[in-house]
């Protein structure tokens, strides 16, 4: 890992990191989903033969192969999805928000309401892995926002069949329909509908590139929630902060992808010497050595700074999707932290336990898209509409704003619209 001095002028090369340039398929992803919303099923089936090396003839997940997936799975693993669909649960329900209405003047009483979205569509990668807790990330929220219909999508394999674990997530969490179909050809279906795809009116969860293109294609069609890219975490920590434990936050995260971003920011030079001798000694057994040596390479920093305030300074600009605090004070510290998707407080606070089973979730913005939102949360499957009611007392109050105004901006309807309950 790189190892720079902090200063004003090298913040851009610190904040520096992957970003996946969506527009360089953005043609071809038009072209599929064009070919979706004219042709349904039938282009469906024929992109996931050509992109997913299957040929398949019924879409739907049926419901004994959902209930033969468990007795293919080791008990331990199904046991461990179900305690941490039971934490997500608890998390996200405190989330909901409250309904509420104050009186304005007298005779003007104004609230918020609350109501779910429809549909829900929820994309989980199943490439070269499966990710089993994504499910339970995406389903339970919006189970717990009262959403009607939630379906999912995933690629095949080789078999015709999705991954037995996902299929268990899928019915712990309480999935109404599962389909095996995934790329953008899944987004397509889940945005335009198709004879076996009923259309959604919000497509959720990560992706490859083609994934997150065909997202950034359809949304005004549906919603979504944000573009997600590589995966990162940026680290404040001072001397009392473990090195060991920081190397195997760094690995964890770079082992991710190619791509992934992870950062070390530290007063501590020995920490920082030590944390680089770490990660370095790890990474010579790792696993999947290969992906962390080319994500360390690439997008691995450990940052040198003079102070806490300079450390929090960095994190704030660089926005991390995740961001732990390994500090002396680390309430203290978070006081000053405003950009970051999830965060980790103390020595005893790694990742992946937001990933997998504290309950909070692990959809996160990335590429600095926590400056300007959270992750996915309740509140993503939720409409908030406004109610008013207004008496004749009321109307009265609301004259001298109201005509003025419209007046002005030559909306005479809208003044007449109150001039005609007066003269009432």
């Amino acid at each position: 890992m790189e190892i720079l001095n902090y200063d004003k002028k090298n913040l851009l090369k610190i904040v520096k990191r992957s970003k996946e340039d969506v527009d360089n398929v953005l043609e071809t992803v038009s072209d599929i989903l064009n070919d979706i919303k004219e042709n349904g099923d039938e282009s469906v089936l024929k992109y996931t033969e050509k992109f997913d090396n299957v040929k398949i003839n019924d879409l739907k997940v049926s419901k004994e192969e959902i209930k033969n997936s468990y007795s293919k799975l080791d008990k331990r693993l199904i046991n461990a999805l179900k305690k941490a669909g039971k934490n997500i649960e608890k998390f996200h329900k405190k989330q909901i928000p409250k309904e509420w209405s104050v009186t304005i003047e007298n005779g003007i009483e104004a609230g918020q309401i609350i109501r779910s979205i429809n549909s829900v569509g929820c994309y989980i990668p199943g490439g070269r892995a499966a990710y089993p807790s994504t499910i339970l990330m995406t389903v339970i929220p919006a189970k717990i926002a009262g959403v009607k219909r939630i379906i999912c999508c995933s690629p095949p394999q080789k078999d015709g069949k999705i991954m037995d674990a996902i299929l268990v997530a899928a019915d712990i969490a309480g999935v109404d329909e599962i389909y095996k179909v995934g790329g953008a050809q899944a987004i397509g279906a889940m945005a335009y509908g198709t004879k076996s795809i009923a259309k959604v009116e919000k497509i959720v969860g990560p992706g490859n590139i083609f994934v997150t293109g065909a997202k950034k294609l359809v949304f005004g069609e549906v919603d979504i929630e944000f573009e997600a890219g590589p995966s990162e975490v940026l680290i404040i920590a001072d001397e009392t902060a473990n090195a060991e434990y920081i190397a195997y936050d760094i690995l964890s995260q770079a082992e991710h992808d190619p791509n992934s971003s992870c950062c070390l920011v530290t007063d501590d030079k020995r920490l920082a010497t030590r944390v680089k001798e770490e990660v370095e000694k790890k990474t010579k057994d790792a696993k999947r050595k290969e992906v962390i040596e080319e994500s360390l390479s690439k997008y691995g920093k450990i940052v040198l700074t003079h102070s806490i305030e300079e450390s929090v300074e960095v994190a704030n600009a660089y926005a991390p999707e995740h961001l732990i605090i390994a500090t002396k004070n680390d309430e203290e510290v978070l006081k000053s932290i405003n950009n970051a998707g999830s965060i980790f407080l103390g020595n005893y606070s790694p990742v992946a336990a937001g990933d997998y089973g504290s309950g909070t979730n692990h959809v996160l913005p990335t590429a600095g898209g926590a400056k300007m939102y959270s992750g996915l949360s309740t509140e993503s499957f939720i409409k908030k509409p406004t109610v008013q009611t207004i008496t004749k007392e009321g109307i009265k109050s609301l004259e001298e704003i109201v005509l003025p105004i419209a007046e002005y901006e030559g909306f005479y309807a809208h003044a007449d619209s109150l001039k005609v309950r007066l003269k009432k």
